[in-house]
């Protein structure tokens, strides 16, 4: 679909325009397909209130969706200078309701955008989107939700459950203080250029409360430890915390034989807690 639905020229038209050849170097797959692009966006739910906060907006085929689907402020945050041009168009058709904001998001207190409540929705640069989601997932008070576009491999192993082939740290990280949800799959041909992988966009939602009590930095600690000799027991792959291991899953009523891909995060939590009480008794 090229848009005459909101009045703004084909994306592939903007691109040539502005000279918006994507680049390598900033992890750029652009979206043509403004059907899609509203799916994406209509994935996130009410946009009405609040703040949409885009990430890499580019010629900004997402950026359209969302305004398309009643997006009351979207804040994009763009590295690329070159796109300004491109999202101002999109601004002036849709006036008081798009800022762009040239900055590197890696470096940008997304949390802090806008007013609540907040979600980000956007297609993430392959090649810095994982360290970016992990900075909000460490912020579930700062957003209602995020609707992102990934590698499909990242999103399974966001979603991933216990006995899963990828299952491992960031599924804890994600699952632990919030709900993931894989919505869809998006193949290459549907980006220019084409990516060598299949995409997908998750939904994570913060929970109310945690699925167990732990200190975030202590639970980090111990699945680094646990993953990272995922074939091992427990009771080896737990050794580099500095406690010992058995003593540590018998504070936490787990079989020192298990290994790390068995464990629910519930009980990754009371590992935690095990370390955190025996650090408090040394």
């Amino acid at each position: 679909m090229s848009g005459p639905a909101d009045g703004l020229p084909p994306l592939a038209e903007i691109v040539r325009k502005h000279g918006l050849a994507a680049r390598k170097s900033l992890g750029q797959h652009f979206l043509f397909d403004l059907n899609l692009t509203r799916r994406i966006a209509r994935a996130a739910g009410d946009l009405s209130t609040g703040t949409t906060i885009e990430i890499g907006p580019g010629p900004g085929g997402l950026t359209r969706g969302l305004l398309a689907e009643g997006a009351a402020r979207v804040i994009a945050v763009e590295r690329d200078a070159r796109a300004l041009p491109a999202l101002a168009e999109i601004a002036a058709r849709y006036p008081g309701r798009l800022e762009a904001i040239e900055a590197d998001a890696l470096e940008t207190d997304v949390a802090s955008l806008g007013n609540a409540p907040r979600r980000v929705v956007a297609n993430l640069p392959y090649n810095v989107g994982t360290p970016m989601l992990l900075g909000w997932l460490a912020r579930p008070d700062a957003f209602e939700c995020l609707v992102v576009m990934l590698q499909k491999e990242v999103v399974e192993r966001l979603v991933a459950a216990p006995d899963d082939d990828a299952y491992g740290r960031l599924a804890v990280a994600a699952q632990w203080r919030w709900t993931a949800r894989r919505l869809f799959d998006i193949a290459p041909g549907a980006f220019s250029p084409p990516p060598a992988v299949v995409s997908a966009v998750v939904e994570l939602r913060p929970r109310t409360e945690p699925l167990a009590p732990a200190d975030a930095a202590t639970l980090e600690r111990v699945t680094a430890a646990a993953f990272g000799k995922r074939r091992k027991m427990l009771r080896q792959s737990l050794k580099s915390l500095g406690h010992d291991a058995t003593a540590l899953c018998a504070d936490a009523g787990i079989d020192p034989t298990r290994r790390a891909e068995t464990l629910s995060i519930p009980e990754f939590c009371a590992l935690a807690r095990a370390v955190s009480a025996r650090r408090a008794g040394a």
